[in-house]
């Protein structure tokens, strides 16, 4: 199948290319570079360093390229910057978002998959988090995901769009092969900012509460990897067969790790000290997050390779220890 990857340059959408691949999709890129990297992208990939809003060259490469299914990675991501920056996000992560699926329906493409988020969900009231659960999302990035979720259902409804949302958890690690990994700026994620402190890259790292209802009192997340969740955008495609499809999906292995666990972990895989310091805790910041993906287990006959800590770091130290600055370009 031709799929057009939105944000191929990005952390998932690089490594989705790899995975498209290696199950006999064509990828095409769209990334306009802003948090991509060029060098993520394997070279005999077509690419195309466009915008969402210019429907006119984004119809072009839809209709040359023939492609048959958009991926979206394309959304900025930094929640603390949504807050405060909050005309960012909505005119990134739902105006363009809008432009690319008018230039879709204009070219006769109806098969969508969206990267969505467990932001979706706010501070929920019990875990594991199953899709049915109330979406009350607590800040402007949660919001804009939930945004698109809703007019994806109407274009279902109204044009026979086929689409499925995934509500990502935690994303981490690398790829196996440590060609490409995690390279953000700035970087929030927890496993890159400790290798970091461990490398003397970066300073002690900052634990953020160890006072959460919680067997050591740092928060509790799911950390999937990154190829776990690309393999499951792919799992996907034999569903949206079907005009009107609506479809969404929890990926998380289930299994919570808390922030001193990944601390430990990573100094195990790495061998060095993490040096950290404990802060106040952040505003938000719910004491437990965890999926149930049955749904996706079911449907979709998905299960992650990779269902404890250790091995995703081991993939993430592998990139870093290769690649400390990141990528060069």
């Amino acid at each position: 199948m031709n799929v057009l990857v939105v944000g191929g340059a990005g952390y998932i959408g690089s490594h989705c290319v790899r995975q498209l691949i290696a199950a006999g999709h064509n990828p095409v890129v769209l990334d306009n570079l802003v948090y991509g990297h060029r060098a993520a992208v394997p070279e005999d990939v077509p690419f195309y360093p466009t915008n969402l809003g210019n429907e006119k060259e984004v119809g072009k490469i839809l209709r040359k390229e023939k492609i048959e299914l958009v991926m979206h990675f394309a959304a900025y991501a930094y929640v603390g910057e949504s807050v405060t920056d909050p005309l960012k996000y909505y005119f990134n992560n739902v105006a363009a978002t809008l432009h690319l699926l008018r230039c879709m329906i204009g070219s006769g493409v109806k098969k969508f998959v969206f990267s969505s988020t467990c932001a979706t969900y706010g501070v929920p009231e019990k875990m594991p988090l199953v899709e049915t659960m109330p979406q009350a999302p607590i800040n402007p990035y949660g919001q804009t995901k939930l945004d698109v979720e809703n007019i994806l259902k109407s274009l279902a409804h109204a044009n026979g769009l086929s689409f499925a949302a995934f509500r990502y958890f935690n994303a981490a690690g690398a790829a196996e092969d440590g060609a490409i990994g995690e390279h953000h700026d700035p970087e929030t994620h927890l496993i890159p900012l400790a290798i970091d402190a461990a490398t003397g890259l970066r300073p002690p790292l900052q634990v953020f509460g160890n006072d959460y209802p919680t067997p050591d009192g740092t928060c509790l997340r799911d950390y999937v990897h990154v190829d776990d969740l690309s393999r499951a955008h792919i799992a996907v495609f034999d569903q949206l067969a079907k005009p009107g499809a609506a479809l969404f999906y929890n990926l998380g292995t289930g299994t919570p790790t808390s922030v001193l666990e990944v601390i430990r972990a990573v100094e195990k895989v790495t061998g060095k000290t993490v040096p950290h310091t404990i802060a106040p805790r952040r505003a938000g910041d719910p004491p437990a997050l965890y999926a149930d993906s049955t749904k996706a287990k079911t449907e979709l006959n998905w299960t992650p390779k990779f269902t404890t800590i250790e091995p995703i770091v081991a993939t993430a130290w592998q990139w870093h220890q290769a690649n400390p600055q990141g990528f060069r370009s």
